[in-house]
């Protein structure tokens, strides 16, 4: 299968530890989205909405980053453990994956956005991002894991983009339960290093617009 993706992406890095988790042959294709090959007819006519990541899996595209974490479970995952069956279980792992969404790598994209620009940085959504870590924080009181009581795609998906918040300037040591979480997560998370080498990434491009 083919897997478009940025190096940038925390997202891409998730999908590509799943595929270890799964023991999935990826064929990874750098998009240079900073040439706007995103925009190039032919993947256009893959993706529409010309966005990245986008997975090929012969011939079935499929794009959104939590939609391709869940699809490539459900379609070759041994068992349910990553992306329970259970209509309960699975609903908690939903609204962990749509908080990570909608909330916490919503806030982080914003605030990171001012800095990409070049722009003075805005204390306001700097905020908005501290919200959302108290809020996961919140979820993980008490739990190891922060979907229900087992290893899933939402702390997948929430590993990838805590770790590239690191990349800003947020102080963890407030947020006790999620250095905690991180730290037993990024041990049992499979292909780790995948994440590692999207925050390095990462860093070299912050640094490079300094």
């Amino acid at each position: 299968m083919d897997f478009y993706y940025s190096p940038y992406s925390s997202m891409g890095a998730a999908i590509l530890m799943i595929g270890k988790a799964l023991g999935l042959e990826i064929n990874k294709i750098h998009v240079n989205v900073h040439q706007q090959e995103q925009l190039k007819p032919e993947f256009v006519k893959l993706n529409p909405q010309h966005t990245i990541p986008t997975l090929n899996d012969n011939g079935f595209v499929v794009w959104e980053s939590r939609a391709i974490l869940t699809y490539l479970v459900e379609q070759y995952g041994k068992d349910d453990s990553l992306y329970p069956k259970d209509p309960q279980k699975r609903a908690l792992v939903n609204q962990r994956l749509y908080f990570d969404m909608g909330k916490l790598y919503k806030s982080f994209l914003e605030y990171f956005y001012q800095q990409i620009q070049k722009k003075p940085e805005d204390p306001e959504l700097f905020k908005k991002v501290e919200a959302a870590l108290e809020f996961l924080n919140i979820f993980l009181e008490g739990e190891k894991y922060v979907a229900g009581d087992s290893f899933t795609v939402a702390d997948i998906a929430i590993l990838a983009t805590v770790a590239n918040l690191k990349v800003i300037n947020v102080d963890y040591s407030k947020y006790t339960n999620i250095v905690r979480w991180y730290e037993n997560g990024r041990k049992e998370a499979p292909g780790w290093e995948e994440v590692e080498n999207t925050v390095d990434t990462f860093k070299a491009v912050i640094e490079a617009r300094k």
